[in-house]
């Protein structure tokens, strides 16, 4: 594919679906990135600023079109210590030297580790993030009035129905739009985005952190960016998924990681917070017809323009509309099959679903539940691999020789079977032990080959081994130590 090819197909797709979509998220970003300003402890200001940075950067070098990046509350909640003990300066550091990490694991194709995310630890991390995008509408749900449950219920109705009319609007922007507008002409008093938090009224401008360019300085930073930066990119790679699944495309986990770096690179300089790849948003753009990287870019630019240039009127906006629009990507979101799934798939695999969800929800910690699942998973599948390894036994018509048959995979977590599966009392002057249908994976087995074939010499037996496929016999032969060793 050319590259005029390639930009038309990831630019100049179905422009004005996108620049609805693009329109749509940005009114959805707007109390996010307020909300997540105020975790972290800082003006709605950084949160909003590191918003329109991070959507525009990441739609131009990184790698999964119409993906949404912004301000993020998995990184907020990392922050708060950072931004309260050494202040905000030391927030914008941080954030460039996390930029910097990200661009490093992209460069060491560390997006390649996605390949050991199973579908099970995918889907407990869908369930999780839905359940706790509905969990963030409910403070707006508590201590309000009917009139609010009654435009919430209206915006959801028009989200679910006006698609019957047409889909070449996005019905939650339509929503947004027509409860707006409600609430200006009749008076309704409500919760508004204003309400939230003060909007910025100026352009953000490039600035060097004011901190000391000292070791001291990178000892206080290097915890707090490490930290954001695995998470960002654990969520940003989670959420390219989920969209690459969506939208039947596959993505550049790698480039996605360098975009992702480079995006909090510039925001850190830009005055703003660090962030990552947001699934609801994500959703949302997605399921309004977006495929492209210029809803992502839009939605950057479109941000800005809204909290600048028309703040007076995005102030007005009732939150109860933006719930309704969070509420429908809530319950788009959640894998509603995974619980009838629960009777016909493997226990393991439910149980590392459900763990998944478990964590998130628990702790809202997306990285601790992910991480979990995926530990879980290696566990479960060790154990079952291990349950594959199959060893027979043969003695010879004169009863002084016995073949050992290994059939299956040993590794660390197959080894001591192998190893138990060997009759060290009654030894026979000769053993054989064919392992021409066994593969030996790692250092572990290896040594479970030593330990057995040296005490069946220490008994006086004469060993051979027998059928080492190729790979199996160069770890052998590197790392063995029976073959070397003298009978005694």
């Amino acid at each position: 594919m050319t590259f005029v090819q390639r930009f038309r197909r990831e630019w100049l797709t179905n422009i004005p679906t996108e620049l609805l979509s693009g329109t749509l998220v940005a009114l959805a970003l707007i109390p996010e990135a307020i909300g997540f300003s105020i975790v972290a402890g800082v003006d709605p200001k950084i949160g909003l600023y590191a918003s329109f940075s991070i959507a525009v950067v990441t739609a131009i070098v990184g790698g999964r079109p119409a993906m949404i990046s912004a301000a993020t509350a998995s990184t907020a909640v990392l922050m708060i210590t950072l931004v309260r003990d050494h202040g905000l300066q030391y927030l914008f550091a941080a954030t460039v030297l996390m930029g910097l990490l990200q661009i490093a694991a992209g460069a060491l194709r560390l997006g390649l580790l996605m390949k050991f995310v199973s579908r099970s630890v995918m889907t407990g991390f869908v369930n999780a993030l839905a359940i706790l995008i509905f969990m963030a509408q409910l403070p707006q749900l508590t201590n309000v009035g009917w009139p609010t449950f009654a435009m919430v219920a209206a915006g959801l109705a028009i989200i679910y129905l006006f698609p019957y009319l047409t889909k070449r609007v996005p019905s939650a922007l339509v929503s947004i739009v027509a409860l707006t507008v409600f609430t200006l002409f009749s008076g309704v008093e409500l919760r508004t985005v204003g309400d939230m938090g003060e909007l910025p009224s100026s352009l953000p401008f490039f600035a060097l952190p004011q901190v000391p360019f000292n070791w001291d300085t990178l000892r206080i930073i290097l915890p707090y960016s490490l930290t954001m930066a695995a998470v960002g990119l654990l969520e940003s790679l989670l959420t390219a998924s989920i969209v690459d699944d969506m939208t039947d495309t596959g993505s550049n986990k790698n480039r996605e990681c360098i975009g992702q770096g480079v995006a909090n690179f510039v925001t850190g300089f830009l005055g703003a917070m660090g962030g990552c790849a947001m699934i609801g948003q994500s959703v949302i753009n997605v399921s309004a017809g977006a495929r492209t990287r210029l809803s992502t870019l839009f939605a950057g630019c479109f941000l800005l323009f809204l909290i600048v240039v028309l703040g007076d009127w995005v102030k007005r906006i009732p939150m109860a509309a933006l719930v309704a629009v969070m509420i429908m990507v809530s319950i788009s979101t959640f894998s509603w099959s995974s619980i009838t799934n629960l009777r016909s798939h493997p226990l393991s695999s439910s149980v590392v679903m459900l763990a998944v969800v478990i964590v998130v929800v628990a702790t809202g910690d997306l990285s601790m539940g992910v991480l979990g699942g995926v530990v879980l998973s290696g566990v479960f599948f060790a154990a079952k691999v291990a349950r594959l390894l199959g060893i027979t036994t043969e003695r010879s018509d004169d009863g002084r020789e016995i073949t050992y048959r290994v059939a299956g995979q040993v590794f660390f977590a197959s080894s001591q079977s192998l190893i138990d599966a060997v009759d060290y009392q009654d030894v026979l002057p000769r053993v054989r032990i064919d392992v021409s249908a066994a593969h030996f994976w790692d250092i572990s087995a290896i040594g479970a080959l030593d330990d057995i074939v040296l005490k069946l010499r220490r008994h006086g037996a004469t060993v051979e081994v027998i059928g080492l496929n190729q790979a199996s016999e160069t770890m052998v032969e590197r790392f063995g130590t029976h073959q070397r060793a003298e009978t005694p």
